[in-house]
């Protein structure tokens, strides 16, 4: 079975600036991949380097089997951006209608993906409405189930849980497993440490270089400590530490 991204010796930047630098990642089919870091420690250019929008500078990315860019692997991620792209002036279903249309889906099932997609994110009730009368949370909710809507083979979700409340995150959580269980894989961003351990496998990223990779028991057995927001500043401490003997 082929990895759904694998990512070797990437050097990625922008100009003079080094942003990643020497990024291994392999994450399979049916996986949910949680990626950790500060700001400015190099998660959007990673996932935007996995999305085919930045060419690597050095090393090499594949996506699905195919290396990246490739405008046609795009039709099997389904992408939920960290900032909304939504149309203010038109309404929820408005939204997932164009989106999905664009996602290549047919109009006899366009409409039964638009009401599995709002389900999940229990926005069925608000479907009507304009976007512009949402709430921040509501649309961090349409964004979702717009990138639901086609059941991708690959999931990449820019902190998909911000703004909305434990009940809806849990699940949100619920479903993100069932399709892992059905071989889609999902690589999310967060800075909730709950959802992380949610996930199969963590990546943690700091000043652009991976500092802890692994399960999320077997990080917390590694590091000797309780929880996954204790690995993440134990091995930033190890990584200044190193930096200073350089």
């Amino acid at each position: 079975m082929k990895a759904t991204i694998e990512v070797k010796n990437l050097q990625q930047g922008y100009g003079q600036k080094t942003v990643l630098n020497q990024i291994n990642l392999s994450l399979m089919p049916g996986k949910i991949l949680a990626l950790i870091g500060p700001s400015g420690s190099g998660k959007t250019t990673l996932v935007n380097s996995i999305m085919g929008m930045l060419r690597p500078r050095k090393g090499t990315v594949r996506v699905l089997g195919q290396p990246v860019p490739d405008r046609q692997l795009l039709s099997r991620i389904g992408y939920m951006a960290q900032t909304d792209a939504l149309y203010q002036s038109l309404s929820a279903q408005e939204n997932l209608a164009f989106f999905g249309a664009l996602q290549g889906l047919r109009k006899q099932q366009l409409q039964a993906q638009i009401n599995y997609a709002a389900k999940i994110v229990r926005l069925n009730s608000s479907l009507n409405q304009l976007v512009k009368n949402f709430s921040g949370g509501m649309k961090r909710r349409l964004s979702l189930a717009i990138a639901l809507l086609a059941v991708p083979d690959l999931l990449i979700l820019d902190e998909p849980t911000v703004g909305i409340d434990p009940e809806l995150r849990q699940h949100i959580w619920l479903e993100l497993h069932h399709l892992a269980a059905q071989g889609k894989t999902i690589l999310l961003t967060t800075h909730v440490m709950e959802d992380a351990e949610q996930a199969d496998q963590i990546l943690m990223i700091r000043q652009g270089a991976v500092i802890a990779q692994g399960k999320p028991q077997e990080l917390v057995k590694k590091y000797q400590v309780t929880s996954i927001e204790e690995v993440f500043l134990t091995a930033g401490r190890k990584q200044d530490a190193n930096s200073g003997n350089d």
